[in-house]
């Protein structure tokens, strides 16, 4: 560990996927000014290079990788030529997810069922398993799980995407207590309210902000970059005793 700064990330390779925009990209932005070399993924590969150029401009190192993570052959891809390019992995966040069911429970049709369960459960593990046996042949290294406060307390009209972010809580934990033997961290970020093109159809409608805003105690929806700050410290040494923690950045929403 670096004493005088638990937060440098130099010469760590990190992967980030949903990166392309939003709270993955904050993310690729930050841990790139710390020091990794950062994969920027998500499914459009001209998204992705947008960001990695604009990393690299600034002088940070980065790379893009398309990858849809509802799609196994495409995680086995990209772990394969991961290892091929790089022979290490370090620190994963898994940050891809989607919605695209936004209404009564009850209604939810098979198909957005199971996109949302292929990408938000299988999607997540499967790129957790790929990514902590490749850590564990280097050492170790640290998972970060994007979930969501709605797996606390489930998003109205979200029902299938608030079970999927329970499960995804759970699922950390799990990999936590099995991967500790082998130094893979793992751990899970829980954003509240945030201002993203994700979920722009809900706090852009003013009744919808309203009565969101009621049950946040400070009063605001966070900028996708206020999510970056945690997951550092999730990846970092700074957090080399922490594993298997479900990290709240919500505003105050769930004690509320």
């Amino acid at each position: 560990m670096n004493i005088s700064n638990p937060f440098d990330l130099s010469g760590k390779i990190a992967l980030v996927t949903g990166a392309s925009r939003g709270i993955g990209e904050g993310i690729a932005r930050l841990l790139a000014a710390q020091g990794a070399h950062v994969i920027v993924s998500s499914r459009k590969l001209d998204a992705c290079e947008g960001v990695a150029a604009s990393i690299r401009e600034a002088g940070g190192k980065a790379e893009a990788y398309a990858c849809h993570i509802g799609e196994m052959a495409q995680i086995d891809k990209l772990f394969a030529d991961l290892e091929a390019k790089h022979g290490r992995l370090d620190i994963l966040v898994n940050n891809a997810a989607t919605n695209p069911h936004f209404g009564h429970i009850t209604e939810t049709d098979v198909g957005a069922f199971q996109k949302t369960v292929d990408v938000n459960i299988r999607g997540y593990f499967f790129m957790s398993s790929a990514g902590a046996k490749l850590m564990a042949k280097n050492g170790g290294g640290s998972i970060v799980n994007v979930a969501s406060v709605n797996g606390v307390t489930p998003g109205a009209q979200q029902g299938i995407y608030s079970i999927t972010k329970a499960a995804v809580i759970s699922m950390t934990k799990a990999f936590a207590r099995e991967c500790a033997p082998q130094k893979v961290r793992v751990n899970a970020l829980l954003p509240g309210a945030t201002d993203t093109k994700f979920a722009s159809a809900l706090f852009h409608n003013p009744v919808i902000l309203e009565q969101a805003l009621n049950r946040i105690p400070m009063r605001r929806v966070a900028e996708p970059s206020e999510m970056a700050g945690a997951v550092l410290y999730l990846a970092s040494d700074a957090a080399s005793y922490t594993t298997g923690a479900a990290l709240n950045v919500d505003g105050g929403y769930l004690c509320s």
